[in-house]
């Protein structure tokens, strides 16, 4: 049986109740453990709870309050050896698992561009040939403890629409009602105007994110991590704290639950349960399924 103390305003006749109450169920039957829920404002009757399990050998738990501060990977730790304290940290990647995810990273990473220099060259050719232009598309994105940086991908707009933010580039076109349906389409568009022939094939291939390799040879990103935030997001964004806490990656638990196909808010749910979660075995699981979702072209647009 399981008893549940609760406090009522701290009211010291709803202790002696519980306490009477208490001692006539232990005499009659078996207690396998007291749950409080709330710490009464008297320490010394928390103290004599704490005794009665202990001296009836049961099992004897509390939730401290401010329950909305426990949200994260919690720790006990030893305050000058001695003194108990709950540490609440946003993810439980830090320490050597911090390191040990930055040297996979960096190994990883240099052995793929080694790897794929053949096939981005092939590319860079193929986005000149089409057009001319830069070969790389250039965007200022956030990492962890929303740090600035430049991400990389193959250009797979046309040349004129550089540095244009869709709402400008739909307008050029003439179709600034184009704009509307991207946003709310999670900013994707079938048939996108701006998308060249090439870069059509790259989205689809997911060739056009082979350069973020660079980025996470360099350290901006890792292999594996929330999607890279753009800094506006960050005004229609709640919880970003929460995803700014690791390094953003390449790939992440976004991209293997189904990329686009899915809810931006659900997305970004996704990004939060990894930060939370995280474990090298996860990001092991989600690199190798994101081969998977690569080769099905899942979500891909």
């Amino acid at each position: 049986m399981l008893a549940v103390v609760g406090n009522n305003k701290g009211h010291h006749a709803d202790y002696r109740t519980f306490r009477s109450a208490l001692d006539h169920i232990g005499s009659t039957r078996q207690i396998h453990g007291i749950f409080q829920t709330e710490l009464y404002p008297d320490e010394e009757h928390n103290r004599e709870i704490l005794d009665y399990a202990q001296e009836h050998h049961i099992s004897y738990r509390f939730i401290p309050g401010n329950t909305e501060l426990f949200v994260g990977n919690i720790d006990v730790e030893l305050f000058r050896s001695s003194i108990p304290v709950i540490a609440v940290r946003q993810t439980p990647l830090f320490g050597w698992g911090n390191a040990v995810k930055r040297v996979f990273d960096l190994i990883v990473s240099g052995i793929l561009l080694i790897l794929v220099s053949p096939v981005m060259l092939l590319v860079a050719v193929a986005i000149k040939l089409s057009g001319g232009g830069s070969v790389f598309f250039r965007q200022t994105r956030l990492t962890r403890y929303n740090q600035r940086f430049r991400v990389y991908k193959f250009r797979t707009q046309y040349a004129k629409y550089d540095g244009t933010t869709p709402e400008q580039a739909f307008a050029m076109i003439g179709k600034p009602e184009l704009a509307t349906a991207y946003r709310t389409n999670g900013d994707a568009l079938d048939n996108d105007p701006r998308i060249t022939p090439v870069g059509r094939w790259l989205r689809a291939s997911s060739l056009d994110e082979l350069p973020q390799l660079l980025n996470v040879f360099k350290g901006d990103l890792s292999l594996v991590g929330p999607r890279a935030l753009i800094p506006e997001e960050l005004e229609h964004f709640d919880k970003r704290h929460t995803i700014l806490s690791v390094k953003c990656g390449m790939t992440g638990l976004a991209v293997v639950s189904g990329r686009r196909n899915i809810p931006f808010e659900e997305r970004r749910k996704l990004d939060m349960y990894y930060v939370q979660n995280w474990s090298f075995w996860l990001d092991l699981t989600i690199l190798l399924k994101t081969i998977r979702v690569v080769l099905e072209r899942t979500g891909a647009r």
